[in-house]
């Protein structure tokens, strides 16, 4: 009964997550896709403070909206990466965000850290691929300064990563846990 408690759960942080990333991109794709991304969605990762289901549940639901973002962005067969690597920098997060469970805002940094990190690695491609060529603010061509892009992009995601983290997320945490009594399950 508990695994399919996991599942369950897992399933229904998956859909959340999915259909609040596919509105925020359709509602507001200028901020939510593209070479400075800040999807409100991401706000939901909090609840890998909470739940540990919410590691199978965050990166599923982040490779089904990435899935649905290839016909809605236009990036093709190379918006894969997106579906491929974000969801494992949203996966990393979630097993390190329950691992530092006990130190929320400690724990919740994990999601910045593995999105800036793997994010910018492959978004100079799909950059290029849907029609950005400089790096953006700037008139730097993303052609031989990868390095550069990948810092644009590292500080960027870090930055509204951050503010969506902390000024969205934090909130909903503190929500769940006064109306639901949940803590950390830290045994």
């Amino acid at each position: 009964m508990k695994n399919l408690n996991y599942i369950a759960q897992a399933g229904i942080i998956a859909a959340i997550y999915a259909a609040a990333t596919l509105v925020c991109n359709l509602v507001f794709p200028t901020i939510s896709w593209g070479p400075v991304q800040i999807r409100l969605s991401e706000a939901l990762c909090v609840v890998a403070v909470l739940y540990p289901s919410a590691r199978l549940g965050l990166p599923v639901g982040c490779a089904i909206a990435n899935l649905f973002n290839i016909v809605i962005a236009g990036t093709g067969a190379l918006g894969f990466l997106d579906v491929v690597f974000g969801s494992l920098a949203t996966l990393l997060g979630a097993i390190l965000c329950w691992k530092l469970r006990e130190k929320p805002v400690l724990a919740i940094a994990m999601f910045v850290v593995t999105n800036a990190i793997i994010v910018p690695a492959y978004l100079p491609i799909l950059s290029q691929w849907t029609g950005f060529y400089t790096i953006p603010f700037t008139d730097i061509s993303l052609d031989g300064y990868y390095v550069w892009m990948w810092l644009f992009g590292a500080i960027s995601i870090a930055i509204s990563e951050s503010l969506t983290l902390y000024v969205l997320g934090m909130p909903i945490l503190y929500a769940l846990r006064r109306v639901t009594g949940t803590q950390p399950d830290c045994a």
